[in-house]
């Protein structure tokens, strides 16, 4: 067989200088993965649209072409077999010789790769974590930490002096108790898990949707939360996981802000935004084995939520608007500087 050895040579270089290159750019690309997840929570009006988010392409690698010597011409010599065998151990040296004046070896590219997807795990979570808004925030890590609580020194089981009691609320001036009852998802567990997912992300992506105007969001929340405090008093209903209960009014609130919208449940199949509520209705049922009246109610009071906004009848009180547009004490700034960087993702750049 009649081959150049220059231009084997060539290939074979080429080809090593693409493979570290290609290797070299893996190994340094930050991927911003958790960016492309919000954008989606954000904007979930949209829901054929893709999300890219940029990618620094730095290789951080120099090479040393003046090493590699490439003859001109392309003239062909004959040689012997022999002399083919003896070339081609002359240039597997070469090759070695390249791969020791790189400093790589297949152990390195390994760790690399370890070291890239456990980085880029980790960084998507507390990326995803940090782009969280302030409310949800808030909200999300009080809940973790009562539950905690409860599991470590009280048996799993929610503390008690954290649960809704009307008693020692209103003859001890336990305030507290109509507040903090919200939040308990239930025991530490799957379902706590689960629960904790469903509200960060619809509780996120609502409190997103109003970047601009966030006290209408706050609005939301307190009407949630006190229409289930009178609607469970009121049909003397034992409330046990008002935080779950709250999931299931915000995911109504969600579906009908997002009617005709597609999505995806545990990658199994597809539903519309507005048969969502009733899907984990039916999950509820089937993981507690009994009919889930609260969650039924929550429904229900999002729906009069909905309405009662979409037809004006619910407004924000001027005075809290005044405070947060105006206000320039030290909470109400950061407040405002923090709904600000949200409403930065979106602005067209």
């Amino acid at each position: 067989m009649m081959k150049s050895r220059s231009d084997t040579a060539i290939t074979w270089a080429a080809l090593f200088m693409l493979s570290a290159m290609v290797r070299a750019t893996h190994a340094s690309i930050p991927f911003s993965l958790p960016a492309v997840a919000n954008a989606k929570r954000a904007s979930f009006a949209q829901p054929h649209s893709r999300f890219r988010s940029p990618l620094s392409l730095t290789t951080g690698v120099t090479f040393p072409l003046s090493r590699i010597n490439i003859p001109r011409g392309g003239a062909a010599s004959v040689y012997s077999d022999d002399e083919d065998e003896s070339s081609d151990e002359d240039f597997d040296e070469d090759f070695d010789d390249d791969e020791d004046m790189f400093g790589l070896d297949d152990a390195d590219f390994d760790a690399d790769d370890d070291d890239f997807a456990e980085d880029n795990t980790l960084d998507r979570m507390l990326d995803a974590w940090q782009k969280t808004p302030p409310f949800t925030k808030t909200y999300l890590s009080a809940s973790i930490a009562a539950t905690m609580i409860g599991y470590l020194f009280n048996g799993n089981q929610f503390p008690s002096i954290l649960l809704l009691e009307w008693k020692p609320t209103l003859t001890q001036l336990q305030l507290w108790r109509p507040f903090t009852a919200f939040l308990n998802f239930g025991p530490m567990g799957l379902g706590f898990i689960m629960t904790g997912q469903f509200v960060w992300t619809y509780m996120s992506t609502l409190e997103r949707l109003n970047h601009d105007r966030p006290y209408d969001f706050w609005v939301m929340i307190v009407f949630g939360c006190a229409s289930m405090l009178a609607g469970y008093s009121f049909l003397q209903l034992p409330p046990r996981f008002l935080g779950h209960n709250l999931s299931t009014f915000l995911v109504y609130v969600w579906s009908r802000y997002h009617e005709g919208l597609e999505v995806n449940l545990f990658e199994l199949f597809n539903t519309r935004a507005e048969m969502l509520p009733w899907f984990f209705l039916a999950q509820t049922f089937l993981l507690e084995g009994e009919f889930p009246v609260l969650d039924l109610l929550g429904i229900v009071f999002g729906h009069i939520y909905h309405h009662c906004k979409t037809t004006n009848i619910l407004r924000t009180p001027r005075f809290i608007i005044d405070w947060y547009n105006n206000s320039d004490g030290r909470f109400s700034t950061q407040l405002r500087k923090q709904y600000k960087a949200i409403s930065s993702d979106f602005e067209l750049q």
